[in-house]
């Protein structure tokens, strides 16, 4: 993208936003609506309908009702994958106005933006439509006397609660394996960035998707959230989000029909340097870029440094080089490394972390101030704490801001011990020049990912899941789709 381009798309004024339930784009029945307000300058871009609990149930009979048609769900599968390749193809070509709006909404850096979210988006469409005619039954290997089937089939209607950090990624990684299986969809956006997943949907519907099998229902997560997950007619849901809110899902559904529920709640992931490190420059570049990018808001984020103590020195004030050169700035601004805070909100609870980490006797040894490179906005330097314990909060829970925990370790067994000190196991990451120790810290870190000698970067051939306080379930690869997919046996005596 050129400058001249991004500057334009910026300047186009954002339409007041509706639900869809069915084919129709709606207010919410109660009229209520929430202001959509850009964390780059603090203005308001337009007003998003807040969805109460009727409207969440008028969603769902929409999803159930295209789901018991079967235009979608009994489709031929060569069929929906058409279907599915289109909108890949609309993704692509709304590219640019996808990122810029999303950019608009949620802060992130538009060169990360650009690739992470439709670029990705986009990718993600286009695999599950190859594998929606890959999925078959099984012959089970019976007497003679026996014919035993077992059946692949959709579960029905998906409920999808998304986050604001990347919400067109990591949308598509659960609507597009949803729909490949044959499943309606409610969808439910965060109210801090819901733009490029109702710009997606209409989308779905220009590509022909039928009435029903998408719907997207915007608001308050204790109101629209609570009500998609306490819904009785919602047979999985699905969330990528906070460890709290992820519990009141399961507390929703246990209280409800029991649907099943796939979480993916973040992490406190561990990024371990040995001394024997191919290039020390590359991992302190890497390992900035792991906590740095999208100021810090990824759920896989590197944001525990373990160093071993040969070189902690000389890797710390490596990375407290980088962080003082990297430009925060305007986010749609091609020159800008790191963008904006999502919001007002995270920005308060990044401050609270970097003074409760000073007050527990981390030393800073940059950033964490909050910064004005644009009027109005949210903004964070980059900051790195040494002299973390294993005790101190900043070892312990997420911030989900671009604060830097570093603590030193001695040797192997000592950075095992270090690396699992952590109701987390979301993403890890190993930098060692010999391979046997490579091999033996994949298999002794307790994580859903463990990096080597990189960080950060696998696509969607690769499932992403947490284990522990991290989650439950995959989204990416082939094994996404067995959430969205019932078995089924059928025993035929001959």
């Amino acid at each position: 993208m050129k400058q001249d381009q991004i500057d334009a798309l910026r300047a186009l004024p954002v339409p007041d936003q509706q639900l869809l339930i069915g084919a129709q784009w709606q207010a919410a029945q109660g009229g209520e609506t929430l202001p959509v307000v850009s964390p780059i300058d603090g203005r308001t871009l337009c007003q998003l309908a807040s969805a109460s609990a009727g409207d969440v149930d008028l969603a769902v009979q929409a999803a159930r009702q295209s789901f018991e048609r079967g235009a979608w769900s009994r489709m031929a599968p060569a069929e929906r994958k058409k279907i599915l390749h289109r909108i890949a193809e609309r993704i692509e070509a709304q590219q640019a106005e996808l990122a810029v709006l999303g950019v608009r909404d949620n802060g992130t850096e538009i060169a990360m933006a650009w690739k992470a979210e439709p670029g990705s988006a986009a990718a993600t469409f286009r695999y599950y439509a190859e594998c929606v005619d890959k999925v078959h039954g099984e012959i089970a290997p019976t007497a003679d006397s026996v014919l035993g089937l077992v059946h692949r089939e959709p579960v029905g209607v998906v409920g999808v609660i998304v986050p604001w950090n990347f919400p067109l990624m990591i949308g598509a990684w659960k609507i597009a394996p949803a729909l490949a299986a044959g499943n309606s969809v409610v969808l439910k956006p965060s109210e801090d960035a819901s733009l490029s997943l109702l710009a997606l949907a209409r989308l779905c519907l220009e590509a022909g998707l039928p009435p029903g099998v998408l719907n997207v229902v915007t608001g308050r997560g204790d109101s629209a959230g609570a009500a998609l997950a306490a819904h009785m007619d919602v047979d999985v849901l699905v969330f990528t989000g906070s460890g709290p809110v992820g519990r009141r899902l399961l507390q929703a559904a246990a209280a409800s029909n029991l649907k099943r529920v796939y979480l993916e709640l973040g992490g406190k992931s561990p990024n371990i340097v040995f001394a024997d490190a191919p290039d020390l420059a590359q991992a302190a570049k890497v390992s900035a870029q792991g906590i740095f990018r999208n100021s810090g808001q990824v759920c896989v984020a590197g944001s525990r440094l373990l160093v071993q103590r040969a070189v902690h020195d000389e890797f710390v004030e490596r990375l407290v080089a980088i962080a003082r050169g990297i430009q925060v700035g305007d986010p749609l601004d091609i020159a800008t490394e790191v963008g904006a805070v999502s919001s007002a909100g995270q920005l308060a609870r990044n401050v609270r972390a970097v003074a409760q980490a000073e007050a527990e006797g981390a030393r800073r040894r940059v950033g964490g101030e909050v910064i004005a490179p644009v009027a109005g906005g949210s903004y964070m330097s980059p900051a790195v704490f040494d002299r973390v314990t294993p005790a101190m909060q900043l070892a312990r829970e997420e911030v989900f801001g671009p604060v830097l925990a570093v603590l030193p370790f001695d040797d192997e067994a000592d950075a095992v011990r270090l690396a699992n000190d952590s109701v987390y196991g979301l993403a890890s990451a190993v930098w060692t020049g010999n391979l046997s120790r490579a091999h033996r810290m994949v298999r002794a870190i307790r994580a859903g990912v463990v990096h080597v000698n990189t960080y950060g970067g696998p696509d969607i051939t690769v499932p992403l899941g947490g284990v522990r306080q991290s989650g439950n379930g995959h989204d990416k690869s082939m094994h996404a789709l067995d959430k969205y997919l019932e078995l089924k046996t059928a025993w035929i005596q001959l």
